[in-house]
């Protein structure tokens, strides 16, 4: 009898030292992670600090040193997937699977955060126009409740460097103030692509392409889940319509009773899908289960049928069901515009039939007036046809001296102007340096007039027109004061040359 309880207390001890063992051996593999997070913590600290000693920089000087990966509060959030069970290579990288943020000011809790994937080109790169068109008519207050995260898909340092030098030139507020990010994958994300099996008739190129693809959406999906409410899943080379914005969050907000899983704003490919951020870590896990089997808006496409499609009903029941979970918004608020894919060889002819073209010009009944310009218009982009509302004003680029004229065929009263240059298709075509300039009436008793038109400093040229406005933007609008009296011509004069063409999308000219 004593001997078994003796023998019992032994194996409780022996089970009680063993579970000792293995906690202890857990809290030391624990605490070996924490030891590689921290030096990789310290590493960056001394490399900041060591490239700003050598730059001789302050703090707002810091756009001349070469990002890096400088964000701790940026991880990935792994533990909302099974991320290292289907991609296994990754397990020998512990918890350091998180992403370089080049630019970035760790921006969160926004209503909207637009995620832009992106792969070097070999022939044109499409990026910079689409940034600049969902800039284009972006609200201050839309701009402060969203982010826009661009994922540049390589692990060339200098190509992504590159692409992120270009991206400050061109958004420097966008920038600083934080509503524009650029992150990249660390160097052993990727697995070996060498083996992918050729399935429904793809290339071997064309199944490495689509499955790299499937892990890069992911990759920028998991980034993004944390940031904010909705996820707007865009591409690289694609332009935005009119107010997008207002009419997404105007377009959730009525769904807001549905069980939706996307709503669609666009009918192409991957294009203007915007999702649930806590709806996420499903998706992506159940991307990351097929990833190396079919492309990724079918993949979408099966997940839905998995959530609500009876097998013992028909495909047409399956399509109503899957319906419920995919609503679709009418006309389509992005075009898509890449003609050279990001797969080489590959020519897109992919359009968009329902997106909202007119918006790309926008017509006003203009008093009768003769048009002149020193400007080479391209095709039959001409003036005459901006003037009448017909369609947009498209020229080369301008040198200074250039100009456009409007002549009326009476003295005027005119009240107001308003020139928009660029539109959302071209958004960089704009006038800049650029006044607006009136000759007022010979009748007209300008002497009497002279201490208010300086109060208004509106200055007077050599040839006798009044300076009365500029673009600012891409944009001039402004009151015409009466005492310049009736309006004898209105002449747009471009002080500056540019290496950018011009495109007035709007003139409206009101009397």
């Amino acid at each position: 009898m004593r001997q078994a309880i003796l023998r019992t207390n032994t194996d409780l001890y022996e089970r009680q030292i063993l579970e000792l063992r293995q906690r202890l051996l857990y809290a030391e593999k624990e605490n070996k992670k924490r030891s590689h997070v921290l030096n990789d913590i310290l590493t960056d600290i001394k490399q900041v600090i060591g490239e700003l000693t050598k730059s001789s920089v302050n703090v707002t000087g810091l756009s001349s040193v070469k990002w890096k990966a400088f964000n701790l509060t940026n991880k990935l959030p792994l533990h909302l997937t099974n991320i290292r069970y289907y991609l296994p290579h990754l397990q020998e990288h512990e918890d350091r699977i998180n992403p370089n943020i080049i630019i970035g000011q760790g921006r969160a809790g926004v209503s909207l955060v637009m995620g832009i994937p992106t792969v070097r080109r070999r022939k044109h790169n499409y990026l910079m126009n689409t940034l600049n068109s969902l800039f284009y008519e972006m609200s201050e207050e839309q701009k402060n409740n969203c982010v826009v995260v661009v994922f540049v898909a390589e692990v060339d340092s200098e190509y992504i460097n590159s692409t992120a030098e270009s991206i400050r030139k061109n958004f420097p507020n966008e920038v600083l103030s934080g509503i524009l990010e650029v992150i990249a994958p660390p160097a052993f994300y990727y697995p070996e692509f060498s083996n992918l099996k050729e399935t429904f008739g793809d290339s071997k190129e064309r199944v490495r392409w689509r499955t790299k693809q499937n892990l890069d959406y992911s990759f920028l999906m998991l980034y993004a889940q944390p940031k904010g409410r909705f996820y707007l899943q865009l591409e690289d080379d694609i332009i935005a319509g009119p107010e997008y914005i207002q009419i997404i969050n105007d377009f959730a907000k009525q769904q807001e009773s549905q069980e939706w899983m996307i709503l669609e704003f666009s009918q192409l490919g991957f294009i203007g899908k915007l999702f649930r951020c806590r709806d996420l870590p499903l998706i992506v896990d159940f991307f990351l289960m097929f990833y190396k089997d079919k492309p990724i808006d079918w993949l979408l496409d099966h997940l839905l049928g998995v959530k609500v499609c009876n097998p013992e009903k028909d495909a047409r029941h399956c399509e109503r069901q899957k319906d419920s979970l995919r609503i679709r918004y009418k006309p389509s608020l992005f075009q898509h515009v890449g003609l050279h894919s990001s797969l080489a060889g590959k020519i897109q002819y992919l359009k968009d039939k329902d997106f909202f073209r007119n918006s790309l010009f926008k017509a006003h009944a203009n008093p009768p007036a003769k048009v002149s310009t020193s400007l080479k218009a391209f095709k039959h982009f001409t003036l005459e046809k901006a003037y009448r509302g017909v369609e947009c004003f498209w020229a080369f680029a301008p040198v200074a001296g250039d100009y456009i004229l409007f002549s009326f065929q009476q003295p005027l009263e005119l009240k107001s102007y308003l020139f928009r240059s660029g539109n959302l298709e071209y958004p960089g075509d704009k006038l800049l340096n650029t006044t607006v300039d009136v000759l007022p009436d010979g009748e007209t008793d300008l002497q009497s007039a002279e201490g208010k038109l300086q109060d208004l400093q509106h200055v007077k040229t050599s040839d006798g027109y009044f300076q009365i406005g500029t673009f600012e933007n891409g944009k001039a609008d402004g009151i015409i004061s009466p005492a310049l009296g009736r309006i004898q011509a209105l002449r747009l004069s471009i002080h500056s040359s540019s290496s950018t063409w011009v495109l007035l999308s709007e003139i409206f000219l009101k009397t």
